[in-house]
């Protein structure tokens, strides 16, 4: 769908869809500015508003709407199954059903799925109470990598870092304790996370 914009208007798209592809998350509007040197706030509201009118970018609806921007790729219309509450904050036990829930084309895919978050502890990395999270389902991680992780029958979402004698599941909010899962614990990673989202329509 892009491929029929003007230069410009699909440089604004390209800009937006390599930002998210590298930062797990849409860009705000100062970030669109100084990425792409434009100094008018009013000028990315014409951009916004137009490329919606063309079909082409989606902005999703959150308290925070400057962060969800959306390119809406051809046949972008697909959905993952949403298998719960995930806590971004102490561990809670996430619920599954059967709903699903529309995701961008590349991200739906066999294995992936979604889990709406619960809690404030992951904002230091974009992840507020209320977003949705795309999870690729996976036993094992690399250290550093943000997790679902299940403690003690328990899941909750965390970066994952292994030690000699201890796995240490660290917050991204100052306000809360690292999590330490030490041998005696039952643990085990159900997947990684890819990209992070407010609602869509």
């Amino acid at each position: 769908m892009t491929s029929n914009l003007s230069p410009k208007k699909k440089r604004f798209c390209d800009f937006i869809i390599n930002f998210s592809k590298k930062n797990k998350r849409s860009p705000i509007f100062k970030e669109i500015m100084n990425g792409l040197n434009i100094n008018s706030l009013g000028t990315i509201n014409w951009y916004v508003r137009e490329l919606e009118k063309a079909g082409v970018l989606k902005r999703t609806k959150g308290f925070n709407g400057k962060r969800a921007l959306s390119i809406i790729e051809e046949n972008d219309t697909n959905s993952l199954p949403l298998l719960g509450i995930i806590a971004a904050g102490y561990p809670l036990e996430s619920v599954e059903n059967h709903e699903k829930i529309e995701v961008p084309l590349s991200y739906a895919k066999p294995g992936n799925y979604v889990l709406r978050v619960r809690g404030d502890s992951m904002i230091d990395d974009n992840i507020q109470d209320g977003d949705y999270i795309i999870v690729n389902k996976r036993s094992n991680a690399n250290p550093g990598d943000t997790v679902v992780a299940i403690v003690n029958e328990e899941a909750t979402l965390k970066k994952y870092y292994p030690k000699s004698d201890k796995i240490e599941l660290h917050p991204r909010n100052p306000e809360y304790d690292i999590i330490n899962v030490y041998p005696e614990d039952r643990f085990q990673i159900n997947g990684t996370i890819l990209f992070s989202f407010r609602h869509y329509k």
